[in-house]
Formats: structure tokens, sequence, C-alpha cells
């Protein structure tokens, strides 16, 4: 373990590895801290898919244009203004220019794949996915002389008024001080700390699912919090998805989401529907059904579709329930096949004539319902049918530390640290206040990350 660097990188996901990239390429020495062991590093990371670039042109890998105008006006409609938007837009003109400086870097990419969402024009999708992206990033870090340390969780920081003095970790049950010029603070969110959890959701969090890493504990965060360093957001903001009921408690990450709620039915454990399945393209709003499902009795829900549906969505890694009559699906899931068989009837009852298209809003909608599917609503009548339990899966939190557009983490009388720079998910409420659009996450890190490292090497 050194006792001393340049720049200690706290957090070992792509945020974290971008900013040790661009730190040592400016000439510092760099020390970064992954609390997780090697063979499961890279934080939640690893099991992304692809980041959202603005560009002016087809790319090799991204389809006619995508304007920071766009972009932007994407943003605030699943943030519902709850961005800065003067990062905001520093975060997607810069996203124009990541795609190359990711490439020298050892990344790949690859055209979208079928069923992601329509996200050929917007998104562009790593080859071999988040982890060939981590392995890359490690890969060049080592080579170009990044010093790493696995199973090493950041414990505090030491500060001299508003500047970074030592980082305090803990590996192998000893406790080490390490002297840095400047700290990057990367560890993501507190998702993977029960305890906090439960303070901010009450006993339903344990119906809650974790999709990413169980080593994000939000210790960098909380310390900084007590240190009195500013925040934005508050604890029970975060970005939480729909996904399958039968994922593990940790670490499902992407394969176990579920695509298939535009073109279903979904109920609650009363077999009852409690929200639009076709409010909007599934890019801009799956992210709200978390939410949803966490709201719910029990916090759970159930996807009902028909074989019409089957092949429309990215399927789960979990194969659906499947009966031939809805009886026996109701039966085979757990719900009350009387109760669900009349909200299935209702719900056929009111859908409408019209032209079914799952590439546009087709507006094909219920009429008489409360609430009304205001598109792709057509019977649930052909079967065999098919059903998948929903779970609330958090993939980070958004209370964050709030920073200046240098990195720099702010404090409340509106002062930067001197030298503590903040990068990705500890970060990213700056951005997103509520919400989420795809492959956001991942821009915000990769902006933030080289601009957190550039800044924190020119303290060396």
């Amino acid at each position: 373990m050194l006792d001393a660097a340049d720049v200690v990188v706290i957090g070992g996901g792509n945020a974290a590895l971008c900013a040790a990239l661009t730190a040592r390429a400016a000439g510092a020495s760099v020390l970064l801290l992954e609390h997780a062991p090697r063979n499961v590093r890279g934080g939640n990371s690893r099991h992304t898919r692809n980041l959202r670039l603005a560009h002016d042109a087809p790319t090799s890998v991204l389809t006619d244009s995508y304007s920071v105008d766009e972009y932007y006006d994407d943003l605030l409609k699943v943030t519902a203004g709850h961005t800065c938007p003067a990062l905001a837009r520093q975060v997607l003109a810069a996203s124009r220019t990541l795609q190359p400086w990711m490439e020298a870097h050892g990344v790949r990419f690859q055209p979208s794949l079928s069923g992601t969402l329509n996200l050929e024009r917007t998104n562009a999708f790593f080859l071999g996915g988040g982890k060939a992206l981590i392995n890359a990033y490690y890969a060049t870090a080592e080579d170009r002389g990044v010093h790493i340390e696995y199973e090493c969780e950041a414990l505090t920081l030491k500060l001299d008024g508003r500047h970074c003095t030592q980082v305090t970790v803990r590996q192998h049950e000893q406790t080490f001080d390490i002297a840095c010029r400047a700290v990057v603070a990367a560890s993501g969110g507190f998702q993977g700390n029960a305890t906090w959890m439960r303070e901010a959701w009450g006993e339903r969090v344990d119906n809650f699912l974790i999709r990413g890493t169980p080593f994000n504990k939000g210790r960098i965060l909380r310390d900084l919090r007590t240190q009195g360093c500013a925040m934005l957001g508050d604890d029970t903001q975060g970005h939480m998805v729909a996904i399958d009921g039968r994922a593990p408690k940790y670490d499902g990450g992407i394969a176990t989401r579920l695509d298939c709620v535009p073109f279903s039915v979904v109920l609650n454990q009363q077999g009852q529907r409690f929200y639009d399945e076709g409010e909007d393209f599934w890019p801009k709003r799956y992210a709200i059904w978390g939410r949803l499902v966490a709201q719910q009795p029990q916090q759970v829900g159930y996807a009902i579709i028909d074989a019409r549906s089957l092949a429309l969505f990215m399927p789960s890694v979990f194969p659906p329930y499947k009966a031939d009559t809805l009886a026996d699906l109701a039966q085979q899931m757990g719900l009350d096949p009387i109760a669900m068989q009349h909200s299935i009837r209702s719900f056929n009852a009111a859908c409408q004539p019209g032209a079914f298209d799952p590439d546009r809003l087709d507006g094909r909608a219920t009429q008489g319902l409360s609430p009304n599917k205001t598109n792709w609503a057509r019977p649930i009548s052909e079967p065999p049918f098919y059903g998948y339990i929903l779970r609330p899966g958090v993939t980070f939190t958004y209370l964050s530390l709030k920073v200046n557009e240098r990195a720099q983490v702010m404090w409340p009388d509106d002062h930067p640290s001197d030298n503590i720079y903040a990068a990705g998910e500890i970060m990213a409420g700056n951005i997103m206040g509520q919400g989420y659009l795809a492959g956001l996450g991942m821009t915000i890190g990769t902006v933030f990350g080289r601009i957190a490292g550039q800044e924190a090497a020119q303290h060396g």
C-alpha cells in the first residue's frame, strides 16, 4: 500500500477510472482504491451496456443526429426540471467528444442490439458490455502506471478546512492514512448500505432488490455530508426500475430488467391496474416503474401479456410464467384469479380500434378506465398468456455532493473545496434530480471523471 500519491481516486467504476486515466495522463501519480475484490471490480459500471451521446451526424455506431438541445429536452422530460441547467448542458455538449477518447483507452463499440428500446440514434453500445469496458480501462490504467488497490475501503477524508490532507482507508482489517495532493470521490451512492436504505425508506425497503454492486456503501458520501459539504437531493431519490422478482438481492444487473411494460397490463397484488403502461417510449419512462411498484402493497406488480407481444421486447434472464388460460396464469403467479380476470376483461373491453405500432406512439388507447392506457392498448386475448412478477430494483441513489463545473465539491456558502473533486453516481444528482434517461449515468461519469482527473492533477 502506498502511503502517498498526488491524486487518490476513491472508487473503481467508470467515473473513477476515467478520473485516474486523465490524472495519470496529466503527469500525476495516481492511487485508485477499489472497495470490491478484483473479480467483481467496476461498481455498477460492469452491468451497463451503453452511454448516451449527442452527435451532429451519423457515426460508426449511431444513426442520424441527436442534438444537444434535443438531448436536453429529453432530460427535462424525465427530471421534470430537477437539474442544474449549466452543468447539464456542460455534460451533454461534452458527450460529443467521448467516443474517440474512450476508443483511445481501449473501449470498443458495436451497433445497438435488436430490442434495446429504440436507442440506435442516441446510445452507443459497448462491445462486450460494461464488463469489457471496465476491463479495458483497468488494463490501460495498469499499463500507464496507475497504482490500484483492491478490497480497500475509504473510510474518511481528513480535512484542514476545505483542504483534504489524507484519506483513511481499511484493507484486510488494517487501517492506513494516505497523504494526497488531491482526491477524487467516485465511490457511488449508498444503495448497498442496508441500514442507510432502511433509514430512508422504512420497512418496505426489505422488498427492494439492488441491481448493482453491494460495495456501494456511501461511506464517503456520508462522511463529507457530516463534515459539512453541500448536498443535493434527499435519501429517497434514485434510479429505480422494475425488475424480475426472481432476481438476486444484489448484482442482478441489467439482465434482470423487464422491458415488457408498454405492451402489458400491469396489476398490483389486489389485481388492479394502477398506472398508464403506455405513457411514452420506454427509454424515457422505464425508470418510473421501480418507484411505482415500490408504492404498491408488498412492493410487487404483475405484468401480463399475450402471445402477440412476447417478441416485442428484450427478455429477462428468467423465462416468463406461461399458461393457456388467464386463471392458470394467475394461480402460478400468486394472484387472485377472479380479480385478475376481471381487470383483464375490463381492459379488453375498453380497448379501441386502431393500428398497433410498437415503434411509435400509436395513440391506440383505452376509453373509460382509470387510468387509461394511452398507447399500445390492444386486448390481452391470444393464448398462451405470459406474466412477469415485478419488484423495485435500485440501481443507484441520487443524494449527491454538490459540485461546480470543475467537479469541485462545494460547501454551503457556495465556495468550492480546495482539492476535493467528485464524479459519477456520487454527484449525478446535480444533473438528474429525479427520473432517468437511458445511458446518461455513464455519460455523466465519463465527462465528470475526465474533468475531475484533469483538475486534480493540477495539484500534483
